[in-house]
């Protein structure tokens, strides 16, 4: 029992490289995400309750603690989470830190009930701040493929475009 949990620690895999240029390794990534999560959800509770960016940072940050809490393991949070490097993870908190500050000092939820936005009606002159570009259609290609991907093929042949078609000819 003793042996278990004294030498568990020492025989856990040591990372030596993220393998990203300037990303060095951090050997107690699992402690500092389980600190900058535990941050994150502590910050986030600046922004009103019913805003979607606050309702996506929490489900996202509580979702990465309860991973961090359950494994011991470094490889074990990497490959359960999906999202990268626990290295690229703390980058991603710390930046998400960063942001939540500037949201809160932005304030883009805080808009006033009486604002009123400019709305443009489909026969008015365009104001000349408005952008003006109209993208052009897209290629005959593009809906030919759309289709046969949307349409249950039996067989595994791509589909025929006119690039196809062209070279066969």
């Amino acid at each position: 029992m003793f042996l278990r949990a004294i030498g568990r620690p020492l025989l856990a895999k040591v990372k030596q490289t993220t393998g990203i240029v300037g990303l060095e390794v951090v050997p107690n990534a699992r402690e500092v995400l389980i600190e900058l999560y535990s941050k994150t959800l502590k910050e986030i509770q600046a922004v009103p309750e019913d805003e979607g960016y606050r309702k996506a940072v929490e489900s996202f940050t509580r979702h990465r603690l309860k991973v961090c809490q359950e494994e011991e393991d470094w490889e074990a949070i990497e490959k359960k989470l999906g999202c990268g490097q626990v290295e690229e993870l703390i980058e991603e908190a710390r930046d998400e830190l960063t942001l939540i500050d500037k949201m809160i000092e932005w304030d883009p939820w805080g808009v006033p009930d009486d604002y009123e936005c400019e709305v443009i009606e489909n026969e008015a002159p365009v104001p000349k701040h408005v952008p003006l570009h109209r993208p052009g259609p897209l290629p005959e290609e593009f809906y030919n493929t759309l289709e046969a991907v949307s349409t249950d093929q039996k067989n595994d042949e791509a589909p025929v475009t006119s690039i196809d078609s062209q070279s066969k000819a």
